[in-house]
Order: structure tokens, then C-alpha cells, then sequence
């Protein structure tokens, strides 16, 4: 497994969840692919358009046990879990990164509320 690719999603993943990109369009523009879409943990849809006009979440979020599949020389699965201090409730994420035009870009992202706890999930 490439090792800085892994490092390198994860610190494209920790800016996409950190408030500088949130609540940026253009800083969030430059990171979601065109046709990106997302099923957020309410159930609903979003494509990029809507994240771009109506805004994201804007919560304090940490990354944990993040781990990345290679789905082809180009397209990677990451998954991991998160905790939301804001909301006060944790994740399971998946999201679906593309290398488009010379870039790792979001086309795919995934959240699945869970009642599990950090300290349940934390690999040794």
C-alpha cells in the first residue's frame, strides 16, 4: 500500500471536514470533483451544485482509523470514523476519491450515524 498516497487523502479528507474549506466555495469547489454526490448521514442527496450554494456543515470534526482501499490506478476508497463534537455523535465515512486532471478530487462521500464510541472502535 502506497503510504503517502494514504497520508495525502487523509490530509485532502481532514481539510474537506476542517471550517476553512466549509466555508469556502472555492476552497470546497476545488476539492469536490464536477460530478460529485454525497448521502449524508440524515438520508439525504447532495451534489456538488447544492453543497457549493447552500453551504456544508459547518461542525468541529476529528478523523479516526482511517484506511484507504485502491480501487484502480485512479480511484480510491477511504473509509474511517468520525466524531463530532459539535453534534455530538459519531460516523462511519466512506468516500470515493478520483484522480482527475492531474489531482485527487471527492466524486463520492458517505455518512452512516453509529452509536458506537471512539473508545470502542480505536485500533491498537
Amino acid at each position: 500500500m502506497n503510504t503517502s498516497l494514504k497520508e495525502h487523502l487523509k490530509e485532502l479528507e481532514e481539510s474537506h471536514i476542517g471550517l476553512e474549506v466549509r466555508k469556502s466555495s472555492k476552497k470546497l469547489d476545488e476539492i469536490l470533483a464536477d460530478g460529485f454526490y454525497e448521502i449524508g448521514s440524515s438520508g439525504r442527496m447532495f451534489s456538488k451544485k447544492e453543497c457549493l450554494e447552500s453551504g456544508v456543515v459547518l461542525t468541529e470534526m476529528s478523523i479516526h482509523n482511517y484506511e484507504i482501499q485502491q480501487l484502480a490506478s485512479n480511484v480510491v476508497l477511504s473509509t474511517y470514523f468520525i466524531t463530532d463534537k459539535t453534534r455530538n455523535q459519531n460516523t462511519i465515512r466512506s468516500s470515493i476519491w478520483k484522480y482527475i486532471s492531474g489531482r485527487w478530487q471527492l466524486y463520492f462521500h458517505q455518512g452512516t450515524i453509529t452509536e458506537l464510541q471512539l473508545n470502542e472502535i480505536l485500533k491498537d
